[in-house]
């Protein structure tokens, strides 16, 4: 069961990329950055539990896409402040128009009560999970 969850995430993650040009982990940091910037690069790291070197890669990637600007901190030069740019908005609610549930149902072909009922096994998964920690 396991194996199955990690081939189905790596062809989830595949096919969001596909469709909207950054990953789900990519559009995970936009999400974070546009309901709480500007936000500290360890923030985003602890909040994405990511080590040291993902969150640096995955935000010069942003950067160089121009998604996100980083500078240092001026009362702690240890620490890296990140802020979203104004492409970010429109990035959210293009990923929003492509990504919608509708189009998850056409493309797996479920009914509305199929996506209601994995979405209640996700969520208990993930409760039972939440426990073991």
């Amino acid at each position: 069961m396991f194996y199955q969850i990690k081939i189905l995430d790596q062809k989830i993650n595949k096919l969001f990329e596909e469709q909207v040009g950054f990953s789900l982990t990519r559009y995970e940091m936009l999400m974070i950055l546009h309901d709480k910037a500007p936000c500290l690069q360890g923030e985003l790291q602890n909040h994405l539990q990511i080590d040291q070197a993902a969150i640096t890669r995955q935000l010069q990637i942003l950067e160089d896409k121009g998604y996100v600007a980083r500078k240092r901190n001026p009362e702690n030069n240890r620490e890296v402040i990140v802020e979203p740019t104004s492409k970010v908005v429109a990035a959210i609610d293009e990923c929003e128009a492509n990504c919608s549930r509708q189009s998850l149902m056409d493309i797996i072909n479920l009914s509305s009560e199929e996506v209601a009922q994995l979405t209640h096994l996700l969520e208990k998964f993930e409760q039972g999970l939440n426990h073991i920690k």
